[in-house]
C-alpha cells in the first residue's frame, strides 16, 4: 500500500472510531432512505448468504436479515463493530478490510455497500475483493453521494464555508478515486470484471429541524464533512450556520427542514462462468 493509501486509511479510521458513537443518532438518518433500493438492487433471496461491506452500525445488514437473508457485516473500525453486534445480535459482524476481505471464495449469493466505497483508500481492490466473494451469477450493488450539485445539503456546507470560512482549512488527505457520479461507478465495475452493470441517480430527502441540526449531524456522523467543519475558525460557525439556515429556509415543510440528498445506485453481477 503506497504512503498515500496509508494516509487515506489512517485519516477514515480514527474517524470512523471517532463517529461511531454518535452515528446512529445523527448521519444515519440520512442514509435511510437509501437502503431499501440498495437491497433491492441486490436481487437476493431469502435464506441466501448476504455480505455488507463498510457496514458501519450494521443498519443495512439488519434490513437484509429483516427480509430473510443470512446477513453478514464487514467494518474496519472496531467501534462501529461494536455498535454493529450490539445493536443487531441478529447478523454476523466481523472486524476486517475491504481490500483484504476475511471470506472464502464463491462465499456470498450477494453484497452490498451503502455509502462505504468511496471512503476506502483503493476502490479497485476493494471491488476485486467484492467479486472474489461472491458467488457465479452473484450481484453486487453499492451507493455513493452524488456531486454537490445534485446534493443539496453537501451544497449549502461548501457554500456557507467558501464565504464565511475556508473550504481549504482541513487537512484531510485527498481521496485516490472519485466515485460520484454514475459514469464513475460504472467505470469501476466493468474494470473489476463486472457484468450486466448498470448506475442511476436515486433522490430522497433528508429531514431535519433545523440548519443547526444539519452542522451537527455532519460533525457527529461523517469523516470528511466533520474534518472540515472542525478545521473552520470557531469564530465563523455561527455566520456559516446562519448562511446555510436561510438558504435552506425554501426547503421548510411544516416544522422542518426536508433538504434533497442524492446518491448513486450502482450494481453489477459476476460472470456466471
Amino acid at each position: 500500500m503506497s504512503l498515500e493509501s496509508e494516509a487515506i486509511r489512517a485519516f477514515e479510521h480514527a474517524g470512523w472510531q471517532r463517529s461511531a458513537a454518535g452515528y446512529g443518532d445523527s448521519f444515519a438518518h440520512a442514509t435511510a432512505p437509501f437502503i431499501t433500493p440498495l437491497l433491492e438492487a441486490a436481487e437476493f433471496l431469502p435464506g441466501q448468504h448476504v455480505l455488507d461491506i463498510a457496514c458501519g452500525p450494521g443498519d443495512l445488514a439488519a434490513a437484509a436479515a429483516a427480509r430473510g437473508a443470512a446477513a453478514y457485516g464487514l467494518d474496519f473500525s472496531a467501534a462501529m463493530v461494536e455498535a454493529a453486534r450490539m445493536m443487531h445480535p441478529e447478523i454476523v459482524v466481523t472486524e476486517g478490510d475491504a481490500e483484504d476481505l476475511p471470506f472464502s471464495d464463491n462465499m456470498f449469493h450477494a453484497a452490498v455497500c451503502g455509502f462505504g466505497i468511496h471512503h476506502v483508500p483503493r476502490p479497485q481492490v476493494a471491488l476485486a475483493e467484492c467479486r472474489r466473494v461472491l458467488k457465479p451469477g452473484a450481484r453486487f450493488a453499492f451507493t455513493v453521494w452524488a456531486t454537490p450539485d445534485e446534493n443539496i445539503a453537501w451544497s449549502l456546507v461548501f457554500d456557507a464555508v467558501a464565504r464565511h470560512g475556508n473550504r481549504s482549512a482541513t487537512d484531510a488527505p485527498p481521496p485516490l478515486g472519485t466515485l460520484d457520479r454514475p459514469e464513475h461507478c460504472l467505470r469501476a465495475l466493468q474494470a473489476s470484471d463486472f457484468v450486466g452493470c448498470s448506475a442511476e441517480l436515486v433522490r430522497a430527502e433528508w429531514l431535519l429541524p433545523s440548519a443547526d441540526g444539519l452542522v451537527a449531524a455532519l460533525a457527529a456522523g461523517t469523516v470528511r464533512m466533520a474534518a472540515l467543519i472542525a478545521a473552520q475558525e470557531p469564530s465563523t460557525l455561527p455566520a456559516i450556520t446562519s448562511h446555510i439556515a436561510n438558504q435552506a429556509e425554501r426547503f421548510r415543510r411544516g416544522g422542518q427542514l426536508a433538504i434533497p440528498i442524492a446518491a448513486v445506485l450502482a450494481r453489477g453481477r459476476k460472470s456466471p462462468a
